[in-house]
């Protein structure tokens, strides 16, 4: 395993962790597979951090719960684990993951059991068909995966890397790079459902004094709708310096932050994307009641000022798609722009 050295300067702290696992303090990732389950546990030094979900019946591979590293669920349970006063909305909105509305017109973004079958057809999954590589030093998880349509008809391969990393304190670090490979034509035009999403936990969440479906203390279902905002303290925030949901909501932006205070810790989670990526910088695809997504293919669908997006694909034509989630304590504007560098010089 690879050892680490953290130079301990509060506003450095972060950067230099994300620069380079080789000049930092001793951190471990490790892998647990567990193919009965379908899952593969992740582990920063001796504390779960994650685990990749790839069970078809959930529609797509993704990475629930998410913890800090002292151990709090950044990620809503709802629902697969479900906690009391959730709200039961979305059923289609899991942990982390990567997927969009409108390829060929299928809807791979809302697919979920609460889709009837009569209306499947209109909609896509994404199948995991291997894991390429487990490579702990690297902290390095590597799938391949299909997007398929109802009938099973392959339209992309999606080979996918996961880099994982944090240190022992407070940071953790998820680094997503998705490169799809069209199999047939592919046309992929403006759509707010999208891109790169976290579901969160409801400390996340804006204060909302609007009746809604959720679960009640025992995490069951509750008779009747109701507003429930103990503990719930979310707060956006963009490079800009806009700071709430319908600020930030749809405007350009290379990163957008999220923090809140749960259970007396600070903690902000912080969305960047890549230049790279078609699109940059992205479309944040941010909700108050819990959605949080850099959306790179919206186009005017969330902004009538931008100009419409439509990529088409050819068969063996790629696009690839990079981006970084953090999850930290009170991380600053500074800290983000400096992270944000050494992510878009890689």
């Amino acid at each position: 395993m690879r050892k680490t050295e953290y130079i301990l300067i509060p506003a450095l702290l972060l950067t230099m962790l994300f620069l380079s696992c080789k000049q930092a303090r001793h951190t471990e990732v490790t892998f647990k597979e567990d193919p009965e389950r379908t899952k593969i546990d992740v582990f920063i030094g001796e504390h779960y951090f994650t685990s990749l979900i790839y069970t078809d019946s959930l529609e797509k591979p993704f990475l629930f719960p998410i913890l800090t590293a002292s151990g709090k669920k950044v990620t809503r349970g709802y629902p697969i684990d479900p906690r009391p006063h959730e709200r039961i909305d979305h059923p289609h909105q899991m942990g982390l993951w990567l997927n969009f509305g409108d390829v060929n017109g299928l809807d791979f973004w809302n697919n979920s059991s609460a889709i009837s079958p009569e209306r499947k057809s209109h909609y896509g999954h994404i199948q995991l068909d291997s894991i390429i590589d487990l490579d702990p030093d690297a902290g390095e998880l590597i799938t391949l995966s299909t997007w398929k349509d109802y009938q099973k008809n392959r339209l992309l391969e999606e080979r996918t890397t996961y880099r994982f990393s944090g240190d022992t304190e407070q940071n953790r670090f998820i680094e997503r790079t998705s490169h799809l490979t069209a199999l047939q034509q592919v046309t992929l035009r403006s759509n707010k459902e999208g891109l790169f999403a976290i579901r969160v936990d409801r400390a996340f969440e804006e204060p909302d004094e609007k009746p809604v479906k959720r679960l009640d203390a025992g995490a069951l279902p509750a008779d009747v709708p109701y507003a429930h905002n103990e503990g719930v303290n979310g707060q956006y925030r963009n490079q800009q310096g806009y700071k709430t949901e319908s600020e930030v909501w749809g405007i350009k932006t290379p990163w957008v932050a999220l923090r809140a205070e749960k259970e007396g810790e600070v903690i902000t989670l912080v969305i960047l994307d890549h230049p790279q990526n078609p699109g940059y910088p992205g479309w944040p695809h941010a909700r108050g009641y819990g959605l949080f997504s850099m959306n790179n293919l919206a186009g005017n669908t969330m902004n009538p000022a931008d100009p419409p997006i439509e990529i088409v694909l050819n068969p063996g034509e790629e696009i690839s798609f990079r981006h970084l989630l953090i999850i930290g304590g009170e991380i600053t504007d500074e800290m983000i722009n400096g992270i944000m560098k050494q992510f878009h010089n890689q």
